[in-house]
Protein backbone atom coordinates (compact mmCIF):
# COMPACT_ATOMS: atom_id res chain seq x y z
CA UNK A 1 0.00 0.00 0.00
CA UNK A 2 2.83 2.40 0.87
CA UNK A 3 4.70 1.45 -2.27
CA UNK A 4 1.62 2.15 -4.31
CA UNK A 5 1.27 5.63 -2.80
CA UNK A 6 4.91 6.39 -3.52
CA UNK A 7 4.39 5.30 -7.10
CA UNK A 8 1.29 7.50 -7.34
CA UNK A 9 3.29 10.49 -6.06
CA UNK A 10 6.00 9.88 -8.59
CA UNK A 11 3.40 9.48 -11.33
CA UNK A 12 1.82 12.76 -10.32
CA UNK A 13 5.24 14.45 -10.44
CA UNK A 14 5.77 13.05 -13.92
CA UNK A 15 2.44 14.42 -15.10
CA UNK A 16 3.23 17.86 -13.65
CA UNK A 17 6.48 17.97 -15.55
CA UNK A 18 5.00 16.96 -18.86
CA UNK A 19 6.03 18.28 -22.24
CA UNK A 20 3.74 21.28 -22.14
CA UNK A 21 5.05 22.52 -18.79
CA UNK A 22 8.65 21.96 -19.86
CA UNK A 23 8.05 24.19 -22.87
CA UNK A 24 6.57 26.88 -20.60
CA UNK A 25 9.58 26.48 -18.31
CA UNK A 26 12.02 27.06 -21.16
CA UNK A 27 10.09 30.07 -22.47
CA UNK A 28 10.19 31.65 -19.03
CA UNK A 29 13.95 31.33 -18.80
CA UNK A 30 14.29 28.00 -17.07
CA UNK A 31 17.26 27.12 -19.26
CA UNK A 32 19.40 29.78 -17.52
CA UNK A 33 20.71 29.74 -14.00
CA UNK A 34 19.68 32.48 -11.60
CA UNK A 35 23.29 33.65 -11.44
CA UNK A 36 23.40 34.05 -15.21
CA UNK A 37 20.16 36.01 -15.17
CA UNK A 38 21.54 38.38 -12.55
CA UNK A 39 24.79 38.82 -14.48
CA UNK A 40 22.91 39.61 -17.68
CA UNK A 41 20.56 42.02 -15.91
CA UNK A 42 23.26 43.96 -14.11
CA UNK A 43 25.45 43.87 -17.21
CA UNK A 44 22.66 45.42 -19.24
CA UNK A 45 22.28 48.26 -16.74
CA UNK A 46 26.02 48.88 -16.77
CA UNK A 47 25.89 48.87 -20.57
CA UNK A 48 23.32 51.68 -20.49
CA UNK A 49 25.45 53.68 -18.05
CA UNK A 50 28.67 53.28 -20.04
CA UNK A 51 26.90 54.04 -23.32
CA UNK A 52 25.57 57.30 -21.92
CA UNK A 53 28.99 58.15 -20.47
CA UNK A 54 30.63 57.39 -23.82
CA UNK A 55 28.34 59.74 -25.72
CA UNK A 56 28.94 62.49 -23.15
CA UNK A 57 32.71 62.07 -23.35
CA UNK A 58 32.67 62.13 -27.15
CA UNK A 59 30.62 65.31 -27.45
CA UNK A 60 32.45 67.11 -24.64
CA UNK A 61 35.76 66.19 -26.29
CA UNK A 62 34.53 67.52 -29.63
CA UNK A 63 33.52 70.84 -28.09
CA UNK A 64 36.86 71.09 -26.31
CA UNK A 65 38.72 70.42 -29.55
CA UNK A 66 36.82 73.20 -31.32
CA UNK A 67 37.67 75.63 -28.52
CA UNK A 68 41.33 74.66 -28.73
CA UNK A 69 41.35 75.32 -32.47
CA UNK A 70 40.01 78.83 -31.90
CA UNK A 71 42.71 79.60 -29.34
CA UNK A 72 45.47 77.88 -31.27
CA UNK A 73 45.18 79.81 -34.54
CA UNK A 74 43.12 82.97 -34.42
CA UNK A 75 43.89 83.98 -30.86
CA UNK A 76 47.63 83.73 -31.59
CA UNK A 77 47.25 85.98 -34.63
CA UNK A 78 45.40 88.53 -32.51
CA UNK A 79 48.22 88.49 -29.96
CA UNK A 80 50.81 88.89 -32.72
CA UNK A 81 48.91 91.89 -34.09
CA UNK A 82 48.79 93.62 -30.73
CA UNK A 83 52.48 93.00 -30.15
CA UNK A 84 53.36 94.39 -33.58
CA UNK A 85 51.35 97.54 -32.87
CA UNK A 86 53.21 97.92 -29.59
CA UNK A 87 56.58 97.47 -31.30
CA UNK A 88 55.56 99.88 -34.07
CA UNK A 89 54.68 102.57 -31.52
CA UNK A 90 58.08 102.18 -29.84
CA UNK A 91 59.86 102.51 -33.18
CA UNK A 92 57.78 105.55 -34.14
CA UNK A 93 58.42 107.20 -30.77
CA UNK A 94 62.14 106.69 -31.16
CA UNK A 95 62.25 108.12 -34.69
CA UNK A 96 60.05 111.05 -33.70
CA UNK A 97 62.47 111.90 -30.91
CA UNK A 98 65.16 112.64 -33.49
CA UNK A 99 62.96 115.29 -35.10
CA UNK A 100 62.12 117.06 -31.83
CA UNK A 101 65.43 116.74 -30.02
CA UNK A 102 66.10 120.41 -29.28
CA UNK A 103 69.70 119.83 -28.30
CA UNK A 104 70.80 117.64 -31.19
CA UNK A 105 68.30 117.67 -34.01
CA UNK A 106 68.50 114.50 -36.12
CA UNK A 107 70.22 112.45 -33.41
CA UNK A 108 68.82 109.74 -31.15
CA UNK A 109 69.65 109.38 -27.45
CA UNK A 110 70.76 106.08 -25.96
CA UNK A 111 67.34 105.56 -24.37
CA UNK A 112 65.48 105.98 -27.66
CA UNK A 113 68.09 103.91 -29.45
CA UNK A 114 67.45 101.01 -27.09
CA UNK A 115 63.71 101.60 -27.40
CA UNK A 116 63.96 101.49 -31.18
CA UNK A 117 65.92 98.23 -31.19
CA UNK A 118 63.55 96.70 -28.64
CA UNK A 119 60.49 97.69 -30.66
CA UNK A 120 62.09 96.42 -33.86
CA UNK A 121 62.87 93.06 -32.26
CA UNK A 122 59.31 92.69 -30.92
CA UNK A 123 57.80 93.63 -34.27
CA UNK A 124 59.97 91.33 -36.37
CA UNK A 125 59.57 88.38 -33.97
CA UNK A 126 55.78 88.60 -34.09
CA UNK A 127 55.77 89.28 -37.83
CA UNK A 128 57.76 86.10 -38.39
CA UNK A 129 55.34 84.16 -36.18
CA UNK A 130 52.36 85.58 -38.08
CA UNK A 131 53.86 84.49 -41.39
CA UNK A 132 53.71 80.92 -40.09
CA UNK A 133 50.17 81.22 -38.72
CA UNK A 134 48.04 82.03 -41.77
CA UNK A 135 44.69 80.24 -41.45
CA UNK A 136 41.91 82.51 -42.74
CA UNK A 137 40.76 83.55 -46.21
CA UNK A 138 42.58 86.69 -47.48
CA UNK A 139 44.90 86.60 -44.47
CA UNK A 140 47.83 85.65 -46.72
CA UNK A 141 47.23 88.75 -48.84
CA UNK A 142 47.17 90.95 -45.74
CA UNK A 143 50.39 89.41 -44.43
CA UNK A 144 52.17 89.91 -47.75
CA UNK A 145 51.08 93.54 -47.78
CA UNK A 146 52.27 93.86 -44.19
CA UNK A 147 55.71 92.52 -45.12
CA UNK A 148 56.02 95.03 -47.97
CA UNK A 149 54.83 97.93 -45.83
CA UNK A 150 57.25 97.00 -43.07
CA UNK A 151 60.20 96.81 -45.46
CA UNK A 152 59.45 100.35 -46.62
CA UNK A 153 58.85 101.56 -43.06
CA UNK A 154 62.10 100.09 -41.79
CA UNK A 155 64.00 101.62 -44.69
CA UNK A 156 62.62 105.06 -43.81
CA UNK A 157 63.42 104.52 -40.13
CA UNK A 158 67.05 103.70 -40.89
CA UNK A 159 67.25 106.62 -43.27
CA UNK A 160 66.07 109.10 -40.64
CA UNK A 161 68.18 107.41 -37.97
CA UNK A 162 71.31 107.79 -40.07
CA UNK A 163 70.53 111.51 -40.63
CA UNK A 164 70.15 111.09 -44.37
CA UNK A 165 66.49 112.07 -44.24
CA UNK A 166 65.18 115.40 -43.13
CA UNK A 167 61.83 116.67 -41.99
CA UNK A 168 60.38 116.26 -45.47
CA UNK A 169 61.08 112.53 -45.37
CA UNK A 170 59.55 112.32 -41.90
CA UNK A 171 56.31 114.12 -42.74
CA UNK A 172 55.86 113.12 -46.38
CA UNK A 173 57.02 109.50 -46.28
CA UNK A 174 57.55 108.20 -42.75
CA UNK A 175 54.22 109.14 -41.16
CA UNK A 176 52.06 107.90 -44.11
CA UNK A 177 54.10 104.68 -44.17
CA UNK A 178 53.46 104.21 -40.46
CA UNK A 179 49.72 104.65 -40.99
CA UNK A 180 49.68 102.12 -43.84
CA UNK A 181 51.54 99.66 -41.65
CA UNK A 182 48.97 100.10 -38.87
CA UNK A 183 46.17 99.52 -41.37
CA UNK A 184 47.78 96.28 -42.53
CA UNK A 185 48.14 95.08 -38.95
CA UNK A 186 44.54 96.04 -38.15
CA UNK A 187 43.34 94.14 -41.24
CA UNK A 188 44.98 90.97 -39.91
CA UNK A 189 43.55 91.66 -36.46
CA UNK A 190 40.03 92.17 -37.86
CA UNK A 191 40.00 89.04 -40.04
CA UNK A 192 41.03 86.91 -37.06
CA UNK A 193 38.54 88.56 -34.71
CA UNK A 194 35.78 87.86 -37.21
CA UNK A 195 36.95 84.25 -37.38
CA UNK A 196 36.87 83.98 -33.58
CA UNK A 197 33.29 85.33 -33.51
CA UNK A 198 32.23 82.99 -36.31
CA UNK A 199 33.81 79.93 -34.72
CA UNK A 200 32.38 80.87 -31.34
CA UNK A 201 28.91 80.94 -32.86
CA UNK A 202 29.54 77.54 -34.44
CA UNK A 203 30.74 76.21 -31.10
CA UNK A 204 27.61 77.62 -29.47
CA UNK A 205 25.46 75.93 -32.10
CA UNK A 206 27.32 72.67 -31.56
CA UNK A 207 26.85 73.04 -27.81
CA UNK A 208 23.10 73.50 -28.28
CA UNK A 209 22.99 70.46 -30.56
CA UNK A 210 24.99 68.51 -27.98
CA UNK A 211 22.49 69.40 -25.26
CA UNK A 212 19.55 68.29 -27.39
CA UNK A 213 21.33 65.10 -28.41
CA UNK A 214 22.22 64.22 -24.85
CA UNK A 215 18.67 65.01 -23.73
CA UNK A 216 17.29 62.61 -26.36
CA UNK A 217 19.85 59.91 -25.56
CA UNK A 218 19.38 60.39 -21.83
CA UNK A 219 15.59 60.18 -22.14
CA UNK A 220 15.86 57.02 -24.22
CA UNK A 221 18.26 55.40 -21.74
CA UNK A 222 16.03 56.46 -18.84
CA UNK A 223 12.95 54.92 -20.44
CA UNK A 224 14.94 51.80 -21.25
CA UNK A 225 16.21 51.57 -17.67
CA UNK A 226 12.73 52.13 -16.20
CA UNK A 227 11.25 49.49 -18.47
CA UNK A 228 14.00 47.08 -17.56
CA UNK A 229 13.63 47.99 -13.88
CA UNK A 230 10.01 46.85 -14.12
CA UNK A 231 10.64 43.78 -16.28
CA UNK A 232 13.79 42.30 -14.75
CA UNK A 233 12.38 41.57 -11.24
CA UNK A 234 9.33 39.97 -12.89
CA UNK A 235 11.61 37.93 -15.12
CA UNK A 236 13.69 36.71 -12.17
CA UNK A 237 10.72 35.99 -9.92
CA UNK A 238 8.87 34.06 -12.66
CA UNK A 239 11.07 30.99 -12.22
CA UNK A 240 10.71 30.94 -8.44
CA UNK A 241 6.97 31.60 -8.61
CA UNK A 242 6.58 28.82 -11.15
CA UNK A 243 8.49 26.37 -8.95
CA UNK A 244 6.59 27.32 -5.81
CA UNK A 245 3.21 26.86 -7.52
CA UNK A 246 4.26 23.51 -8.97
CA UNK A 247 5.49 22.34 -5.59
CA UNK A 248 2.16 23.27 -4.00
CA UNK A 249 0.30 21.39 -6.73
CA UNK A 250 2.57 18.41 -6.27
CA UNK A 251 1.93 18.24 -2.54
CA UNK A 252 -1.83 18.68 -2.98
CA UNK A 253 -1.91 15.92 -5.61
CA UNK A 254 0.06 13.66 -3.30
CA UNK A 255 -2.44 14.29 -0.53
CA UNK A 256 0.05 16.15 1.66
CA UNK A 257 -1.28 19.07 3.67
CA UNK A 258 0.82 22.16 3.12
CA UNK A 259 -0.24 25.52 4.42
CA UNK A 260 2.38 28.23 4.79
CA UNK A 261 1.63 31.93 4.95
CA UNK A 262 4.47 33.73 3.22
CA UNK A 263 5.16 35.35 -0.14
CA UNK A 264 8.79 34.27 -0.29
CA UNK A 265 8.90 31.81 -3.20
CA UNK A 266 12.31 30.46 -2.26
CA UNK A 267 11.15 29.74 1.30
CA UNK A 268 7.99 28.04 0.02
CA UNK A 269 10.03 25.78 -2.30
CA UNK A 270 12.46 24.91 0.48
CA UNK A 271 9.72 24.04 2.95
CA UNK A 272 7.78 22.08 0.32
CA UNK A 273 10.87 20.01 -0.50
CA UNK A 274 11.45 19.32 3.20
CA UNK A 275 7.84 18.28 3.72
CA UNK A 276 7.85 16.08 0.62
CA UNK A 277 11.15 14.55 1.64
CA UNK A 278 9.87 13.79 5.13
CA UNK A 279 6.65 12.24 3.81
CA UNK A 280 8.37 10.10 1.20
CA UNK A 281 11.03 9.06 3.71
CA UNK A 282 8.42 7.95 6.26
CA UNK A 283 6.48 5.97 3.63
CA UNK A 284 9.63 4.24 2.44
CA UNK A 285 10.41 3.18 6.01
CA UNK A 286 6.88 1.86 6.39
Amino acid sequence: MVTKRVRNSRSTLGKLTGCREIRVWLIKGGNMTLKKKLILGLGFLFFIIFTLAGFCSYYVGSLGQESDNILKDNYNSIVYSKNMLSGLDDMKTSITSTMYNTGHVGTMSDYYLRLFESGRKVFETNLQAENKNITEIHEKEYVERLNNDYDLYLKLCLQIKSRTGGSSVYFDDFLPSCERLKQSINAIYDVNMQAVVRKSQLAKSDSSRFIHSMAAIGSFCLLLALGYFWYFPVYISTTLSYLSERMKDLLESAGVAFDIKTNDEAYIILQAINVLKDKLGVRKED
